[in-house]
């Protein structure tokens, strides 16, 4: 579908206001959507693409030209939502980038490491195809560097929850916990056009009820058009003792095999949750007191992040990690920043834990653990998060018989097991529920962040349990809203 390129309206019908899914709609990843009113362009996050078969989308020229959008409000920092964020200052983007304090500071962490696992990804391309002599199927350089990166920071400005922020005189905007990360917001934005005041709500990436460590989210008053994640829009998480259940078997048969327990982490928030579920196992005496790794620089930072904003955190979450039951069982959490560090647990006799990045095994230190311990038998590799098409861990979700990484082709005999009840999306009810609670219910629905089955799915469910019109935009589809 071809898109149609809208100058902002300064002479024409001043009630209709334009959104248009520059990503996220009908796949999962790439989360930006642009939107246009009362002469202003604002763009709701600015994530990679991270489908195998989508990432050339990062490469491609940003559909709208960067120096003419006004604002970036960034729902959380996870590299889907805020990646692509060095990219569009690098091609003019100038103006500020609005999200809560914790956001700006993660992002921070998350962007300077995309950038430097870019840049070294391109120099091992070069290597590997200079070698091979071929030539690779994108650019061996780094879709940003470092320095890129650090461009993005000073246009933060930072708002808490609850506190109202304006982008100019007819839009103004407030952010609310959407208990997915640290930091992580529903957003809602006020826009005054035509003499009329028109709400729009985007959910960012929706969290749980039961999110041990945050509260849960924020449910919103009201809205006319409201645009909603559907990650998990076509299932239904097992639930969190069945989940906890799950993490407990895996690390006691797997212990008793003497083999090691590879977890690929998203660095925020997984890996801070499943220490959580860890120490609270230990403490409850329902699994052996095993030397815990987390062999991610970036969670290692990002844990020190987490420290810093107690007050983003449950009031329960806070109490359990003050106990002594539970300060005696960090003991056995080990940080490795190191590469040498890092590479010292490929030797590690007996049981271990092993957390490392990438989430969905698409780079970082996970793929060296896989590599060496993937042809074991008494290994198993645990997923606690989605796992996108196209994606590494995708393909070893599906359990074939080899699976290629770094380029060459590892058989897969170590134990592959899945755990769904630590989601940080919500699952079909709970996004139901969530939107069905308002007493107003919105005028328009838009679905997006979910792959097509999922999304289309939660649409017919919405539309069955709201009576309000749901849509599943396409790839660069837009909208015309009526203001009045």
């Amino acid at each position: 579908m071809s898109l149609i390129i809208m100058i902002p309206n300064r002479g024409g019908d001043p009630s209709m206001i334009k959104i248009t899914f520059l990503g996220a709609a009908q796949c999962v990843t790439g989360s930006h959507h642009l939107l246009e009113a009362d002469g202003v362009r604002l763009l709701l996050d600015c994530g990679l693409f991270q489908e195998r078969e989508l990432t050339h989308r990062d490469w491609e020229p940003f559909p709208v030209d960067p120096a003419t959008i006004n604002a970036v409000i960034l729902t959380h920092a996870h590299l889907d939502h805020c990646g692509y964020l060095p990219r569009l200052v690098k091609q003019g983007f100038r103006g500020r980038i609005y999200c809560t304090p914790p956001t700006a500071e993660i992002t921070r962490l998350t962007l300077l490491d995309s950038a430097a696992l870019q840049e070294e990804d391109a120099a091992f391309k070069r290597k590997r195809h200079l070698r091979e002599k071929r030539v690779g199927r994108y650019p061996e350089e780094p879709l940003y560097t470092v320095n890129d990166a650090k461009n993005v920071i000073p246009r933060f400005q930072m708002h808490d929850y609850g506190e109202e922020w304006r982008v100019n005189g007819a839009i103004s905007g407030v952010f609310g916990n959407s208990s997915h990360i640290l930091g992580s917001s529903i957003v809602k934005l006020k826009i005054n056009s035509n003499g009329a005041t028109k709400t729009l709500v985007f959910t960012g990436d929706l969290g749980r009820e039961g999110n041990p460590l945050l509260n849960p989210p924020e449910s919103f008053t009201s809205a006319d058009w409201l645009v909603i994640e559907s990650t998990y829009g076509n299932r239904v998480h097992e639930n969190h003792a069945d989940a906890l259940e799950t993490l407990a078997r895996v690390i006691n048969e797997t212990s008793r095999a003497g083999g090691k327990i590879l977890i690929p982490v998203f660095a925020i928030e997984r890996a801070q949750e499943i220490m959580y579920h860890m120490i609270q196992l230990m403490v409850q005496k329902r699994i052996p007191r095993i030397p815990t790794f987390l062999d991610s620089p970036l969670a290692i930072e990002i844990t020190k992040i987490y420290m810093k904003f107690p007050r983003y955190f449950s009031p329960r979450a806070v109490d359990f990690f003050r106990s002594p039951e539970a300060l005696e069982a960090r003991a056995l959490f080990h940080a490795t920043s190191t590469p040498d560090e890092s590479k010292k647990l490929n030797t590690h006799a007996g049981t271990a834990v092993i957390m490392a990045g990438s989430g969905m095994c698409t780079g970082g230190r996970i793929k060296h653990h896989l590599a060496l311990n993937i042809g074991r038998p008494e290994t198993a590799v645990l997923f606690a998060g989605y796992q996108a098409r196209g994606t590494l861990g995708r393909a070893i979700i599906d359990r074939p018989r080899e699976v290629r990484i770094f380029g060459e082709f590892y058989s897969v005999k170590a134990r592959i097991e899945r755990i769904d009840g630590f989601s940080g999306h919500a699952d079909r009810e709970e996004l139901l529920s969530w939107v069905a609670a308002p007493a107003r219910r919105p005028q328009k629905i838009f679905v997006v962040h979910g792959e097509k089955e999922s999304a289309e799915a939660l649409a017919a469910g919405l539309r069955e349990r709201t009576q309000t019109e749901a849509a599943v935009p396409a790839l660069l589809g837009e909208c015309l809203l009526q203001s009045q």
